[in-house]
This record gives structure tokens, sequence and C-alpha cells, in this order.
């Protein structure tokens, strides 16, 4: 069992050194009251704090909740607009790793605009680390410690459900535009819920997400395609699917065993995850039956 307090106090801690690391400190006597929130997993993460009210703008990734969308959007994570972002006046902006690009992150320097990042994770202990570190910036310790708790136990009472005597191979695949495949490899949120949700990566031999050859997909057995639920490059219908040369062999797209959930939910890792956990190992259920 995890003592929450102990990790309260020490990403309070590192909550405090990353501000500093990133050219200026966060004030604990005068708390942040403009706040842009810049990933996905941050914005659900204020929400469920019930910190909301705090929020003047988030990032193209925040879509969760509903609400979140009807604040000012300053740009997609690794494409945040500068001038966006200094519009709303902001006294704090906090971050998943990874935001961007450079230039705009040296302008909040010079802007002296605190930005506090927060450290990425696939596991329930990674979880739990960024929900205390982001309950720490805002300076609500004791909301982040039950706000943790109760997630990790949603996360343990769904992996209590996940049936894990076959785990089938499931082909995560980001994107299929043109015909070339973008897969899921090791070392990343896709691996991570396929494996929580009781299957297996039908992709190996890399880790990122990376462009996946013909011969890979064709021999990777894949039982199952999974896809974020999404228009645009990202998306696919089953029928562009089985007329990929090397999708069309799979098992998957002969069965038309695919798969498709919210991107956010599927691969935020954040106070949902318990919920991914459960869909995810229920459509794979669905399919074995």
């Amino acid at each position: 069992m995890m003592k929450l307090s102990g990790i309260a106090a020490t990403q309070s801690v590192m909550a405090g050194a990353l501000a500093i690391l990133l050219g200026t400190t966060l004030q604990a006597d005068e708390p942040a009251s403009r706040i842009v929130a810049v990933g996905g997993a941050v914005t659900e993460i204020v929400y469920a704090l019930e910190e909301e009210d705090r929020l003047v703008a988030r990032d193209t990734t925040s879509n969760f909740p509903a609400e979140a969308r009807d604040l000012p959007d300053v740009g997609y994570i690794r494409r945040l607009s500068p001038e966006g972002l200094l519009s709303v006046n902001p006294d704090l902006i906090i971050s998943e790793a990874g935001a961007g690009p450079l230039e705009t992150m040296e302008l909040l320097r010079e802007a002296a605009i605190p930005v506090a990042e927060i450290n990425d994770g696939f596991t329930r202990e990674a979880i739990s680390e960024k929900i205390l570190t982001v309950a720490g910036i805002l300076g609500v310790q004791e909301k982040g410690e039950a706000l943790a708790a109760q997630t990790d136990a949603a996360i343990a009472e769904a992996l209590a459900k996940v049936d894990t005597t076959h785990r089938p191979k499931v082909l995560f695949i980001l994107s299929a535009a043109g015909g070339r495949v973008m897969a899921a490899g090791t070392n990343t949120s896709a691996d991570a819920i396929i494996s929580l949700a009781g299957g297996q990566n039908a992709a190996t031999g890399f880790e990122g997400f990376k462009p996946m050859t013909d011969e890979a997909i064709a021999t990777s057995g894949a039982e199952v395609i999974l896809m974020m639920g999404r228009q645009g490059d990202h998306s696919a219908s089953n029928e562009t699917l089985r007329a990929h040369p090397a999708i069309g062999q799979t098992p998957a797209a002969l069965n038309e065993a695919v798969v498709r959930m919210d991107g956010m939910l599927l691969l935020g890792f954040s106070v949902r995850t318990a919920q991914a956990i459960s869909e995810l190992a229920d459509a794979l259920a669905d399919l074995e039956s």
C-alpha cells in the first residue's frame, strides 16, 4: 500500500524544483489564480480536484470534461501559441512533459511566467504521482491525497475484473494515412493500457510510436486492432483496414475485430484510467465471445 502522504511531500518539493528548473519559482504564499493547463491528463486532474475555477485556458488535447472545451484553446501541446498563452495573462502554466515548441517556452521564461512540468508515466504509481504533483503545485495536498487514493482503488478494482486467460494480440494503430501505418511499440501509453486490459502488444521489436513495415504487420498475428475514435488522419474505416495489403492479412482485419475508443480516455493515464481499463477489457472479451 502506498504512503500517499510521503509521496505528496516529495511531489510538492518536486513541483517547486521543476518550476525553478524552468526559469521561475512558484510563490507558495501567492496561490496562482490564472492557470493554463497543458495536456489532457493535467486538465482532468485539475477538474477532479475541483480547482477548475482557477483555469483561464487549456490546450487542444484537453477535451474532458466537456466544460473544459469552453476555455480558450492555446494550441496543441507541442505547438503552443505564444500569442494565445500571453493573451490570457497567466500566472502559472502546468504542463505535461514535452510541451513546445522551444521558442514558445523560451518566450514564457522571458516573460517570467512560471511553468511546472509534470512527469509522464504509464503505471498506477505514475498516475498517483501526477495527481499528487498537480495537487502540490495548486496547494491542495489533502485533496490530492484523497483523489490519488480514490483513483488507485478504482484501478485496482478494474484490474481485478480483467480476464487474463487468453491475452489476445492487439495492434494499436495511431494512423494509417496514405497506407503508412504508425503503430505503438513498447514503452508507450498504448502498450501499457493494452497490457493492463488483458491483451498483449502485437507490435514488438521497437519502442515508441513508429512506422511499421508491411511485413511486420502481416506477420504480427494481430487478433485485434485498436484505434482512437476520432476523425482525420487518426481514423480509418474497417473497409480501409481490410483493403490495406498488410493489415488486411491479419486475423483482426479478416474478422473485423476492431476497437475504437476515445483517445484521451485510452491513453491519458489520469483519473479515468480505471474506466479505460474496464472498457477495453470488456471490448476484448466481447470479441472473444
